[in-house]
């Protein structure tokens, strides 16, 4: 399908994430030319905590007086100004000229979008992205499908409805607990659809709760930014065994597995090489790289995990392959900070073997094509990618149409809480019931082309 639609004006604004900070919206409205069709859309952009080296930078404004200099009043002026302006006039569905009149005004030495802002670059792209669907009058999933044929180099992406991943503990950087891992996942896998899997997952969350109040009390109870509790418990084996008496106790057991991120660049101390679970406590509890390898083998012996995200330090992808040549097989290990959907971050990995599956975060990389590339990358490698929010989140939608698009398999949005993470979630149920004969990626999501 073609459309002659063109861009025909675009507003940056400043609006605000889960977290009460602010981050950037742009609209954009697009016509065919001849008055028959138009229409505006909108693109908001997330914003991580936990983040790696290697990420496209956002623009902040640095005014101590306005919200403690994290202002985005720069970034949504150039959404209206200058990199706006580049657009009008083109083709809202053409992504990849698009996108690469976008790249081609970064002059960041680093080319990582400092000077514009990849916050404002990604606005704009996801916005080019939604008016282009629109235009094309096809479901923004079916767009999405349409770009990643092309990305990948022809041929069919098998689109299918993602097993959702949903971050119920947390601890690391995400909770004021004493628990170095930043997040526990229930991965309803053995579901038969993804309406199933929420009401699953959403199941065992209650349940959860009444465990978690029944061990440590009410107070233990409130949810964090992902929606996620964050009990007083200090070890990884206790957050599981949490998760696994929710499960059985929602009557759920054989149907959901664990997975966990512990981001560990967050509790790994370059001075001393070395990985310290202690990182929030008085009493430090350093581990070798070794040690940490021995660790998660315990744990996905123990538990029944299927996936490990971010298990070593963002440069460490020695350990990283380590971890995935013992394990590997029966778990899928993810690089999150270890690559920041990062095609060049990617090919190290895949040289060294690193990882079998890469997380996909637009905001990582700033426009929906690199992200594209990087998606590609990773299926011609016959790795895993597993979308991902950010903790810093928008009412936006846009990545559970992408989940869907790409064919990826699996999708974490957060807990089955907090309207910012259920947006994602819910939309997923609407083209699960718009879309038909999308299949459901079950025990499949890490190699959902097998479907």
């Amino acid at each position: 399908m073609t459309t002659t639609a063109k861009i025909v004006s675009v507003k940056g604004r400043e609006v605000l994430d889960s977290r009460g900070r602010p981050t950037v919206e742009c609209e954009l409205e697009w016509s065919d030319g001849n008055g028959e069709r138009s229409g505006t859309v909108r693109a908001m952009v997330p914003s991580g905590k936990s983040t790696g080296g290697a990420e496209a930078k956002e623009l902040r404004d640095g005014d101590p007086a306005r919200y403690g200099g994290m202002g985005c009043l720069k970034a949504a002026a150039n959404i209206s100004g200058d990199l706006g302006k580049a657009l009008i006039g083109m083709n809202p569905a053409d992504q990849r000229a698009i996108d690469d009149k976008l790249l081609s005004m970064d002059t960041s030495p680093g080319k990582d979008k400092a000077l514009i802002g990849a916050n404002a670059v990604l606005a704009l792209s996801m916005a080019c992205c939604r008016a282009g669907a629109e235009a094309l009058g096809v479901p923004l999933c079916r767009h999405i499908n349409g770009l990643a044929r092309t990305a990948v180099g022809g041929g069919e992406v098998k689109m299918c409805l993602p097993v959702p991943c949903l971050n119920v503990i947390n601890g690391g950087v995400h909770a004021g607990n004493a628990l170095a891992f930043q997040e526990f996942f229930l991965i309803p896998s053995g579901a038969s659809s993804f309406a199933e899997a929420m009401r699953l997952g959403a199941e065992t969350y209650a349940k959860l709760k009444k465990v978690i109040e029944a061990k440590y009390g009410k107070r233990d109870t409130g949810v964090g930014d992902e929606g996620g509790f964050a009990p007083n418990i200090s070890s990884p084996e206790e957050g599981m065994s949490l998760l696994m008496e929710a499960i059985e106790g929602a009557g759920h057991g054989g149907k959901i597995e664990l997975g966990s991120d512990p981001a560990a660049s967050e509790f790994y101390s370059k001075e001393k090489g070395a990985y310290d679970l202690g990182f929030k406590c008085e009493e430090p509890n350093v581990k070798t790289a070794q040690e940490m390898v021995a660790l998660y083998q315990r744990i996905c012996g123990t538990f029944p995990m299927a996936l490990l995200e971010d298990p070593f330090d963002e440069e460490d992808f020695e350990s990283h392959a380590e971890l995935t040549k013992v394990v590997g097989e029966s778990v899928e290990i993810v690089g999150d900070d270890l690559y920041c959907t990062n095609v060049g971050r990617v090919n190290k990995g895949l040289e060294a073997k690193a990882t079998n599956a890469m997380l996909l975060k637009v905001n990582q990389i700033g426009t929906v094509s690199e992200s594209l590339d990087a998606w590609a990358l990773c299926r011609k490698s016959g790795w895993g990618v597993f979308v991902s929010h950010r903790s810093g989140e928008t009412e936006d939608s846009f990545i559970a149409d992408l989940v869907v698009g790409i064919g990826a398999g699996h999708i974490k949005s957060g807990a089955p809480c907090r309207s910012e993470r259920l947006s994602k979630y819910n939309q997923l149920l609407r083209i699960e019931e718009e879309v038909k004969g999308l299949p459901y990626a079950g025990k499949l999501f890490r190699t959902p082309w097998k479907l």
